[in-house]
């Protein structure tokens, strides 16, 4: 029969393997946005005239890739600690820093991926009434690629959010 000691753990290596497992998905994750996202570039003719789309011609697209490029910063250095709450005991209140750092991270990333959204949805279908045209028609390979680093973000916002509630669940208290 296991003791309590022995549950708690293997609750503890659970808990560690999962965070360790689910940074290194983060780390991914945002390293190929971020790299999609900084090499995505087309040069096409509209109207008869040569014109580049390039991701920092936008706010909104130069925004995603440095979000992604700061959530992989901090990733791998969560995954250090990680590893180092993995190895020995520790309070609540590293937990809770976890969480909070979970937390930050997932708000980046959506407020990357909302802007990302926003602009690739007119980029896509224009807007009519503001007179905005659909430039994806001439700019298709450019489109596709930053769709994809979009979606790429919104993964890496999916598992920060199983992060967080996964860290808010581990910490007990609320450091005073």
């Amino acid at each position: 029969m296991a003791t309590a000691v022995d549950k708690s753990f293997k609750t503890h290596k659970k808990f560690v393997l999962t965070q360790i497992s689910f940074r290194f998905m983060c780390i991914g994750a945002t390293l190929a946005a971020t790299w999609i996202m900084f090499t995505t570039k087309q040069t096409a003719l509209v109207y008869g005239i040569q014109v580049d789309a390039r991701y920092s011609y936008s706010p909104a697209f130069k925004f995603l890739a440095v979000a992604n490029l700061i959530a992989c910063a901090f990733s791998v250095l969560s995954l250090f600690l990680a590893f180092v709450m993995g190895n020995k005991a520790v309070d609540s209140t590293h937990y809770f820093y976890l969480f909070l750092h979970d937390l930050v991270m997932t708000l980046l990333l959506m407020a990357g991926c909302a802007a990302a959204t926003a602009i690739g949805y007119v980029g896509r279908y224009g807007n009519s009434h503001s007179g905005w045209i659909a430039i994806c028609g001439y700019f298709d390979k450019f489109c596709n690629k930053a769709t994809i680093a979009t979606m790429l973000s919104y993964i890496a916002t999916l598992l920060y959010l199983t992060l967080t509630i996964i860290s808010a669940k581990k910490s007990n208290q609320i450091p005073v």
